[in-house]
């Protein structure tokens, strides 16, 4: 692996190097790679022919000849001239950060509106490098790079392209319409959304899972959850949610998965609340929080109220647990010893506006059953007597809930002015 560092371009951070240069090399593993070497450069300024200059190339060259490497990864992008140069001085095939990362989309994407979104993604990349490529980009390989952005063979000629690529929008048109219908019926209902946001591998498929008991997929792999996850769960005030489980984000992120995916990411712009799952054993917690609070924006959903979740506290050191803990914006949670849930959900409920918690009192006759259960299975009863064949009932739950049943409130309670 060829890697570059503090170059023009490169999104500035305080990314601890080590750690940095870890999460690249899980990149290539979940991309199926065995890595063979590493090679580190830093410089002022990127090279404009081959980003990393003659001299680095050549040690590539060397590199790749003594360990036989079928493949060399750039942690950059690069641009379609310096694809072209290096790769005619290497005798294998070269792929940058944002080809690894459709790469491994392509692998993990299972139905099939992930698989279309993952082809978008690649054709758009793809399509402003073509040229010196044509031979290759013809043929479908089983390789990292060459897995093909679906079931086509990618021609080199622009305009199928094109085609191509307008058809998959036209299918996304589709997707989009047949959800926002979906919406529509949920809303008949109101029921909201908490989406479940955060950098890859942060946990988010074990803490939905813990919450949930939905069964997803859960992966120690990056980006091993592409396709949105709905469940209903209920909260303490006996108040039901849809809690959904999204894509993970990672830094440079590429922007045409930004754009592919935003009819997955639709459930994220539509959410009432967001919970930004992170990994508190990472050392660069606070660098993944900012990568993601930039896609957010770039979602234009920075403004959603938004609760920080701090997972993973159970692979924490007590000494610096106490100090996570002293945060009172956070909530600490192991979803793996499930740790800390009753608290994240008190923590959404009180976040609620939707469908606010109201306490009004009933009297209803004992042969409403049906109304009864649905009230004693849907809100807190506070307080219940029998009177005669009548049944008096004081309850906090949903307003839908109880304005469903509001030809029985007891108007001489003072608790119905509340």
């Amino acid at each position: 692996m060829a890697r570059e560092e503090d170059l023009p371009g490169h999104a500035a951070s305080t990314l601890d190097f080590d750690a940095s240069r870890a999460e690249f090399e899980e990149l290539a593993r979940s991309a199926g790679a065995t890595i063979a070497a590493t090679l580190v450069q830093r410089r002022q300024r990127p090279d404009p022919s081959s980003l990393v200059g003659q001299g680095k190339l050549d040690e590539i060259v060397e590199a790749v000849a003594s360990t036989n490497a079928s493949l060399v990864l750039f942690d950059h992008d690069l641009t379609p001239s310096q694809l072209r140069n290096i790769e005619s001085r290497l005798p294998c095939h070269v792929i940058d950060r944002s080809q690894l990362i459709l790469d491994i989309f392509a692998r993990h994407a299972k139905t099939r509106e992930g698989q279309i979104q993952v082809e978008l993604a690649q054709l758009e990349y793809q399509l402003p490098r073509l040229a010196g490529r044509g031979r290759a980009m013809s043929q479908l390989g089983g390789g990292i790079g060459t897995r093909g952005p679906g079931e086509t063979q990618l021609e080199t000629d622009r305009r199928k392209i094109n085609l191509r690529i307008d058809h998959i929008k036209a299918q996304l048109d589709d997707v989009r319409r047949i959800r926002h219908q979906q919406r529509q019926r949920r809303e008949a209902v109101p029921v909201p959304v908490v989406a479940l946001v955060g950098y890859t591998n942060a946990g988010k498929s074990t803490l939905f899972n813990a919450l949930t008991e939905a069964g997803v997929l859960e992966s120690a792999r990056m980006f091993a959850t592409l396709d949105p996850k709905l469940r209903q769960l209920q909260l303490p005030s006996r108040r039901k949610i849809l809690l959904s489980d999204t894509v993970g984000f990672i830094r440079n992120l590429p922007h045409t998965l930004v754009t592919s995916f935003r009819a997955t990411l639709e459930e994220v712009e539509r959410a009432e609340i967001l919970l930004h799952v992170q990994d508190a054993a990472s050392p660069i917690r606070e660098e993944q929080k900012t990568q993601v609070e930039r896609v957010l924006a770039e979602l234009a959903v920075s403004t959603k109220p938004v609760i920080q979740v701090l997972n993973k506290v159970d692979l924490v050191p007590p000494q610096e647990l106490a100090h996570l803990s002293s945060d009172r914006e956070a909530i600490p949670v192991s979803s793996l010893q499930h740790t800390g849930l009753e608290q994240l959900l008190t923590a959404i409920d009180a976040a609620l506006v939707v469908d606010p918690l109201v306490e009004s009192s009933f009297r209803l006759p004992q042969s409403e059953g049906s109304i009864l259960a649905s009230l004693e299975g849907g809100a807190i009863i506070d307080e219940k007597r029998f009177e005669g064949n009548l049944v008096f009932l004081r309850a906090r739950g949903p307003a839908s809930l109880l304005d469903r049943y509001r030809r029985f409130r007891d108007n001489h309670d003072s608790s119905n002015q509340r």
